[in-house]
């Protein structure tokens, strides 16, 4: 690892130097708070010591520098002349740990093991969450893409409802993760229901609640997942399937903001934004009487309808170069390159199955196929063999 020590005293930054120096880290010195501060944010360190009294700038004002430059290192203050209200005021300004000279070799080492440990998870943290926030990314440039993010980014801070049209596979979850993540609630959970993949009899149980003891299977109380999105997003996929009674029942939340668990009857206040996708036309479901007029209208304060791929052919170049990304960070092949005639004749595909099957031709491309991607590749292998 590589550490930088701060520390006006010669005997204590040379002391330091060769106990860590032995447990095998690169050390780097600064003399006072100044020279330090300048290498600190000119060099990647995995952790800083920091002596708090020291000439020109002492080490609380380096903390206070390293804080506002947003530095990752993890900061270890030491001080000869400590206290506990000194000790506390560091740890409040955001320093890792406190040592009081005379430094004990054990003290340092547990500290430092600690501080670097935690510095790797919060970087571990931030790469997930970089994956995560690619994983839904909405990519493509067309107008009516372009016109769906405009909407959105409106929107989002706002706490109205959405309704998100479209066919199987065009990325209204992408449209609905975006709304939540550029909203006041992304720090909050953001709970995802397929109303389609829920049997009928359990799509109540799996909204509301139940207490134990309901029905049969109830062996445990269970929160519903509009607790699970208290503070959050509830994403209703699917909802044109969802049955008649439990439409009643999701009007009743939207209008009064209150939960009742199946077996209960006590009232459970919530704090939820609602944004609900159908691949169904839903005025054709209200004439059928199958789907509920004024759930409809609860719903629908903002309609988006996700457009389907062979509406967007322009910004399939960029989904497949997206795709490849992904797929070498996920699997480790390699990207290829595709030539023009490739992309055109990707381009002149149906795509009845929208993203998600250029996601999977995408894949199919890399594993069967040379460095560059042909046209006759793309007649070969970009569907299925019937």
């Amino acid at each position: 690892m590589k550490l930088l020590i701060i520390d006006d005293e010669r005997s204590i930054r040379n002391t330091l130097k060769e106990i860590l120096e032995f447990e095998g880290h690169e050390i780097a010195l600064a003399a006072d708070g100044k020279e330090g501060l300048d290498m600190a944010l000119n060099e990647n360190f995995d952790a800083i010591f920091c002596d708090i009294k020291m000439p020109n700038m002492d080490g609380i004002e380096v903390l206070d520098a390293l804080n506002n430059s947003g530095c990752e290192s993890a900061v270890i203050m030491i001080s000869g002349h400590g206290s506990i209200d000194t000790a506390v005021e560091c740890i409040k300004k955001g320093a890792f740990d406190f040592i009081q000279k005379p430094l004990d070799l054990n003290r340092i080492l547990i500290t430092l093991k600690n501080a670097t440990d935690k510095t790797s998870l919060v970087k571990e943290t931030k790469i997930l969450k970089k994956k995560v926030n690619s994983k839904y990314q909405i990519i493509g440039e067309s107008d009516s893409i372009k016109h769906i993010t405009e909407i959105v980014d409106r929107v989002a801070p706002t706490d109205a409802r959405v309704l998100i049209t479209g066919s199987n596979g065009t990325g209204k979850e992408l449209v609905a993760r975006r709304i939540h993540d550029k909203s006041s609630r992304a720090a909050a959970p953001f709970i995802e229901v397929n109303c389609a993949a829920i049997p009928g009899e359990l799509i109540e149980s799996e909204l509301f609640g139940h207490e134990k003891g309901s029905f049969t299977s109830a062996i445990k109380q269970h929160k519903g997942k509009f607790e699970q999105a208290e503070g959050g997003t509830l994403f209703l996929d699917e909802i044109g399937d969802m049955s008649l009674a439990a439409q009643a029942k999701v009007l009743r939340v939207l209008q009064e903001k209150k939960v009742t668990r199946v077996g209960s009857d006590k009232d459970i206040t919530v704090d939820v934004r609602v944004v609900a996708a159908t691949n169904k036309n839903l005025t054709q479901e209200i004439e059928k009487g199958t789907f509920r007029e004024d759930l409809y209208h609860r719903l629908s304060v903002i309609l988006i309808h996700v457009p389907d791929l062979a509406e967007r052919k322009s910004d399939i170049p960029l989904l497949v170069d997206h795709f490849m990304s992904e797929i070498n960070q996920e699997t480790g092949m390699p990207k290829k390159k595709l030539t023009d005639d490739a992309i055109k004749q990707l381009q002149s595909l149906p795509w009845t199955g929208n993203i998600r099957e250029l996601r999977n031709v995408t894949e199919r491309l890399m594993i069967l196929c040379g460095e560059t991607i042909t046209k006759e590749d793309i007649v070969a292998y970009a569907t299925p063999a019937v």
